[in-house]
């Protein structure tokens, strides 16, 4: 089970998560994404935002559990699929400097190590157990990706479409 201050270090780490996806948003700004890989690389972004939100749900609708764990591990498997083709369209149209890479470095271990800590200090059993936690947990949980990656995301997105339009 989850200690106060384990669970204090996984919403650290989440917090922090967050962070980073916030400084990849501010390169890709930097970068002229969405004159650039545009719409094709952004909407990548919001796939990997949804999965990552699918992955927090799951954790905050049920009991920690292996059937939980592997729920995770297989988001983790399908963001790894994303970032790989987010990956791969970016380098193909502009340039990813080391402080970029860097930043998807923890972007995209921290699905990994959520769904190892996961596992680790799951109840042993298969079984999805809804968990009914107070409406503080979904607030912590829910609230601060919304200025600090849906927000950004949504920018992006709509300035890739802008500049994808014709004059």
């Amino acid at each position: 089970m989850w200690s106060p201050s384990s669970q204090s270090v996984a919403y650290a780490a989440y917090l922090g998560w967050l962070g980073f996806g916030l400084a990849d948003f501010v390169i890709h700004r930097r970068t002229s994404l969405p004159q650039t890989s545009g719409v094709r690389e952004s909407a990548l972004h919001g796939v990997q935002i949804f999965l990552v939100g699918i992955g927090v749900l799951v954790w905050a609708v049920f009991e920690s559990s292996w059937a939980v764990a592997a729920l995770l591990s297989g988001l983790a498997v399908l963001h790894a699929a994303a970032a790989y083709a987010d990956t791969m369209v970016a380098d193909a149209t502009r340039h990813v400097a080391p402080v970029e890479q860097h930043v998807h470095s923890v972007l995209d271990i921290a699905p990994w190590g959520f769904a190892a800590y996961t596992a680790f200090t799951a109840v042993p059993t298969w079984a999805l157990t809804w968990d009914s936690k107070p409406i503080s947990v979904w607030a912590a949980l829910i609230l601060p990706p919304v200025p600090l990656v849906l927000m950004p995301w949504v920018a992006e997105f709509r300035a890739a479409l802008l500049a994808n339009r014709p004059h």
